[in-house]
C-alpha cells in the first residue's frame, strides 16, 4: 500500500499506517511489524562515537522505555542524547504519529525534523511501515540508523561499553548471554507482546489466545521469582528491564485496554514486590511516568468522557509512595545490599 502524505507548514509528512489496518491476519491476530533498521554498531557498521546519536523514545511505549532505562543505568547520558516524543492528533486531518512536541516550536534542533517519520524517510525513502520508537538517530546524517528494540539495549551494553560510567552495572554478563537471549525471546512472545496481541485482536479467538498466553506468562514469571530476587538471581540484568516495562504499565494502562483481567499486578505474590524493587532503582524511577502510562490510549479506543479512574484516581494517587514501599525481597539475595554486579 502506497504511503499517503499531507502538507504541514510547508513540509511533506507521511500519514501513519494504523495497526488494525495493516498488521492483522485473516484470523484477527495482530502481528507486529518487523523492525526495519537493524544494522548494528562497530567496524563496517554504524560508528561507535560520542556526539553522534540521539535516542527518541515515548513515555507510553514499553519498547522504547527499555532503552531509556538502560541508557541511564549505564551512564550513557554524555554519549547519547535523548528526547521524549509524543503526538497530538487534534491539529491534523490525519494521524501523523510521533512528533517532536518537546522541542522548541516542535522542531528537533539536531535534525530540523518535526515528525519522526521524516527521519525514517531520510534513511529509506521506500519505507512503508510505521515510524516507531525507540529510534536511534544519527543526527550528523539526519536519519534513523536503528529501531531494533530486540537488540538496541544489547548494543548499549556491549558496543557502547567504552562510554559507560565507572562502575556501570553488568546487565548482559558474558556467562549468561545465551540464557538472557532465550528468556528475552520468551518474554517477548509470552508477556511483552502478548498484551498488545490481546489489545489489537480483531476476533474473540485471537483475543482469547493472547489473553491466555499473557496470564500464563505472568504466572510463570511469578513462580520463577519465588526463590530469587531477580530473574537471574541476585543482580539485575537486561531481562529484568524488559519485564519491568510491561509490569509498570499493567494496572494503570494495559488492564484497562484488554478488559476484565484475570489478575492485577498487585495480586501477584512475587511480581508485585519485584516490580517495586526495580522501581526503587533511580534509573527505573526516573523513566517511569504512571500518569502518562494511564493517559495512553490504543488506536481506535473509544472516548467515554469523564472517567473515575483516569480523571480522579490517576491524578490524585501518589504513585511514588505506592511503588516505594519496602518489598523485603533483599532477603532472597546472597548480596542483599547490592542490586547490580559491576562490569569488569
Amino acid at each position: 500500500m502506497a504511503s499517503k502524505w499531507i502538507k504541514v507548514d510547508g513540509r511533506d509528512v507521511r500519514v501513519r499506517p494504523i495497526e488494525t489496518n495493516t498488521e492483522i491476519d485473516k484470523y484477527g491476530n495482530f502481528h507486529r511489524q518487523p523492525n526495519h533498521f537493524t544494522t548494528g554498531f562497530g567496524e563496517g557498521k554504524n560508528p561507535i562515537e560520542k556526539d553522534r546519536y540521539i535516542l527518541f523514545w515515548a513515555k507510553g511505549c514499553n519498547w522504547s522505555n527499555r532503552a531509556s532505562i538502560v541508557r541511564e543505568l549505564l551512564g550513557l547520558q554524555d554519549a547519547i542524547k535523548v528526547e521524549i516524543v509524543d503526538w497530538d492528533d487534534d491539529p491534523y486531518p490525519e494521524v501523523l504519529g510521533w512528533e517532536f512536541l518537546n522541542s522548541p516550536d516542535h522542531i528537533n534542533p539536531e535534525t530540523g525534523a518535526r515528525f519522526l517519520s521524516e527521519l525514517y524517510y531520510n534513511a529509506d525513502p521506500s519505507y512503508e511501515g510505521r515510524a516507531t520508537v525507540p529510534a536511534l538517530v544519527d543526527y550528523k546524517e539526519k536519519k534513523v540508523v536503528n529501531n531494533d528494540y530486540h537488540h538496541l539495549t544489547n548494543y548499549f551494553e556491549k558496543e557502547f561499553k567504552p562510554f559507560h560510567k565507572e562502575g556501570a552495572p553488568d546487565l548482559y554478563p558474558e556467562e549468561l548471554r545465551d540464557e538472557i537471549d532465550k528468556l528475552n525471546i520468551w518474554l517477548f512472545e509470552n508477556v511483552n507482546n502478548a498484551v498488545y496481541r490481546a489489545q489489537f485482536a480483531q476476533t474473540l479467538q485471537a483475543f482469547s489466545d493472547a489473553y491466555e498466553t499473557l496470564f500464563a506468562g505472568f504466572d510463570a514469571m511469578d513462580k520463577r521469582l519465588e526463590d530469587r530476587r531477580f530473574l537471574f538471581g541476585d543482580y539485575i540484568t537486561d531481562s529484568d528491564v524488559r519485564l519491568y516495562t510491561t509490569l509498570a504499565r499493567f494496572d494503570v494502562s494495559y488492564s484497562h485496554n484488554i478488559g476484565p483481567c484475570l489478575h492485577r499486578l498487585v495480586d501477584y505474590k512475587n511480581l508485585w514486590p519485584y516490580a517495586r524493587d526495580l522501581y526503587q532503582v533511580p534509573a527505573f524511577r526516573h523513566n517511569t511516568y504512571f500518569k502518562d502510562f494511564a493517559a495512553s490510549k490504543s488506536e481506535g479506543e473509544l472516548d467515554y468522557g469523564e472517567n473515575v479512574f483516569y480523571d480522579i484516581v490517576v491524578p490524585t494517587t501518589d504513585w511514588d509512595a505506592v511503588w516505594s514501599a519496602p518489598t523485603g525481597r533483599e532477603a532472597l539475595s546472597k548480596d542483599p545490599a547490592n542490586k547490580f554486579k559491576a562490569e569488569k
